[in-house]
């Protein structure tokens, strides 16, 4: 699974730029449709295109890349419900290829049957099932630059007095199991505290992308449960939800993770 810093309803503005390629946004709920990248251009010599493209493509394993051609012209577009810094890389190589072979950008209205049809698949990742019930995959609200952030939430509480060494555990586990976020909210009750805990990572890009094994993950936290007074779950009603936070414990990319986009 991969966890960190993606784009999906909106376009990352001020980091990316492109000549060709128009972003177009993804709809959740019923819709479900992808987040997605389209350039529709004319090209000199489409079948040197393609070689490039496939040359780049054997770089970015984890990407869809998608082909259509109708003699000259060209309509390339690479889409994915969590659209990484990974991908938006890739379409910046595209668009220089296309710009050094001074492609010709067209609009929507120009006629288009295809040809040919040429589709490059991702690499994909065993599918690993989430078999533990206290692991929430949550996204976020935006933040710098209208990223997204995808997380695993993990609500508990436990013994105030065992709050410190815990965490300090759990920093452990995140070291060992790829992880470089961690950070939490908290309120006590008494003599106990719940927690509501966030782990995901920062910013894909082509040199740092990063799998996480969701399953491994969620076998460590449950050993938890014999080393300390663990429940998953908060206690106490609505009055000790926990607020108090966030407590940061490990972060990279920190304003496209923890800052409110009204911050920035």
């Amino acid at each position: 699974m991969i966890l960190g810093v993606y784009w999906y309803f909106k376009f990352p503005e001020k980091l990316y730029q492109f000549r060709f390629f128009t972003f177009f946004e993804g709809r959740g709920g019923h819709a479900d449709t992808p987040a997605g990248l389209i350039a529709r251009v004319k090209v000199t010599d489409p079948e040197y295109i393609i070689q490039e493209l496939e040359i780049l493509k054997s770089r970015f394993q984890k990407t869809h890349l998608d082909i259509k051609i109708s003699g000259q012209d060209m309509v390339i577009s690479i889409d994915d419900h969590l659209l990484f810094d990974y991908h938006f890389q890739l379409v910046s190589e595209i668009d220089s290829i296309l710009t050094e072979e001074q492609a010709v950008w067209l609009d929507d209205h120009t006629p288009f049957t295809t040809e040919h049809h040429q589709v490059f698949t991702p690499e994909r990742e065993p599918f690993i099932p989430i078999e533990d019930k206290f692991i929430q995959i949550t996204g976020s609200d935006f933040k710098k630059n209208n990223a997204e952030n995808l997380s695993v939430r993990i609500d508990c509480n436990l013994p105030v007095s065992q709050k410190q060494p815990f965490i300090g555990d759990l920093k452990e586990i995140c070291h060992n199991e790829n992880l470089s976020v961690f950070y939490y909210y908290r309120q006590d009750y008494n003599d106990h505290c719940n927690l509501m805990l966030f782990f995901t990572n920062g910013r894909q890009k082509e040199d740092s992308f990063q799998n996480i094994n969701i399953h491994s993950f969620g076998s460590h936290v449950r050993r938890m449960t014999e080393k300390y007074r663990l429940h998953f779950g908060h206690f106490g009603g609505l009055k000790y939800y926990p607020t108090n936070g966030p407590h940061i414990e490990l972060i990279t990319d920190k304003e496209y993770i923890i800052n409110p986009i009204s911050t920035l």
